[in-house]
């Protein structure tokens, strides 16, 4: 939910507004209206002002709303969280956060931060009610309506199921009674489909009985709630593989091996026959049978051709050290950690005895776990890929993958 335009920066956290913002605007604005209208029938007061109040006190809703994010935002980065954006859109808002909190109790903090605010919100609107009336009875209902709202806010995002904020803090706590965040994700998740599913049976019934208004939002409700689940269900899938599969189940072979007693002329027939699809396969060196280094294309741009045939493969070695590596016994997830560092398009894989046996790149990577989730991708999509040397179809497996080191399971 990061699309929409940028309002503004509030601590370095940009506030964005989804066109869908408008629509739940507008709706909410003739709903505080006609309700305006109905309790202050006897104070004959003009349908411009009322339209006025009705708009103000959704503004103040949605500004509710944006506190209510900012406690996350601001717990999360005490916890050392980058929170990326703010955005309200047509069910309310959201913060999208750079990574989860690698702590349960610092997770617990940042989900609880949210209602905390609410009901703070709610106490102090009640608290000026009073005061609010006197002044004005148009004013005095606007406030008692006002903390009405973040009083529901507050009790609604403190339902046990994800992807709420009771959702969250029942996470929180399961992980830190169990140890396994996975697990806290399992039960909040299944908690969650529970209560989508509730919301949409409640929502039809209240539909077939002419209740179209609340009904419909229910539905709405429940309906995203099921997408939420569904999303966590997807993340608990991709971590089991990332877990599973080892790097040696993902590994495809992208070097050449030369003889350190060849001339460079061998080098350079070597890159001649090289295609353009990708990286260019990494040229290992051996002696007689015995690994000696790596070679680069650097002694072809820098010796006249005049010398590649008297200069050998072997008087411009350079370390295997220096070429980026993994051992093939290693999780997969931790190879996505690996290849999400600057200027790591592929790992050289050793084996136990600490040999080259293959290599690892973000298209073959996302091959096999797309495999192992029984999903096959078209050939052209893969090879656009691999010639751009990233993950296909912009899979966020390094998300996944920090959340499993955080999780330190």
């Amino acid at each position: 939910m990061g699309e929409g335009w940028q309002l503004l920066s509030i601590r370095g956290i940009p506030l964005r507004i989804h066109p869908s913002w408008f629509v739940i605007l507008a709706l909410a604005t003739v709903g505080f209206q006609q309700q305006f209208s109905r309790q202050l029938a006897e104070a004959a007061i003009g349908a411009p002002l009322l339209w006025g109040v009705g708009l103000l006190t959704a503004l103040l809703l949605f500004v509710s709303v944006l506190l209510h994010e900012l406690g996350h935002s601001l717990v999360a980065i005490r916890q050392g969280v980058q929170v990326r954006s703010i955005t309200l859109f047509l069910l309310g808002g959201v913060a999208s956060v750079e990574r989860e909190c690698p702590t349960a109790l610092g997770a617990l903090q940042v989900a609880a931060a949210g209602p905390a605010v609410s009901l703070v919100l709610a106490v102090l609107l009640l608290a000026s009610s009073h005061g609010a009336a006197h002044a004005s009875p148009l004013l005095g209902v606007m406030v008692n309506e006002l903390a009405g709202l973040n009083l529901l806010l507050a009790l609604f995002n403190l339902l046990p199921g994800l992807p709420l904020d009771g959702g969250l803090i029942l996470k929180a706590l399961v992980w830190q009674v169990t140890g396994s965040q996975r697990k806290g994700i399992q039960v909040a998740t299944a908690s969650g489909r529970f209560l989508s599913l509730a919301a949409i049976g409640l929502g039809a019934v209240l539909l077939l009985r002419g209740g179209s208004a609340g009904g419909l939002w229910l539905m709405l409700l429940g309906w995203f709630g099921l997408g939420a689940a569904r999303n966590q269900s997807q993340l608990l899938a991709l971590q089991a593989v990332l877990r599973e599969l080892k790097v040696r189940d993902a590994a495809q072979k992208r070097f050449r091996v030369l003889e350190a007693s060849a001339p460079l002329r061998e080098l350079s027939r070597l890159r001649v026959h090289d295609n353009d699809q990708g990286l260019a396969d990494w040229l290992l060196v051996t002696d007689r049978g015995r690994w000696r280094g790596q070679i680069s294309d650097e002694p072809l741009q820098t010796l006249p051709v005049q010398r590649w045939d008297s200069e050998r493969v072997g008087d411009h070695l350079q370390p295997l050290e220096q070429l980026p590596s993994i051992r093939d016994d290693a999780p997969l997830w931790q190879a996505v950690l690996q290849l999400d560092q600057p200027d790591t398009p592929r790992l050289l894989v050793l084996s136990p005895a600490g040999l080259p046996s293959g290599t690892l790149e973000r298209p073959d990577l996302a091959e096999r776990v797309l495999e192992r989730l029984g999903v096959r991708l078209p050939a052209p999509i893969l090879e656009a890929a691999r010639r751009q040397g990233v993950y296909p179809l912009g899979m966020g497996l390094p998300a996944v993958a920090r959340a499993i080191e955080a999780s330190g399971e």
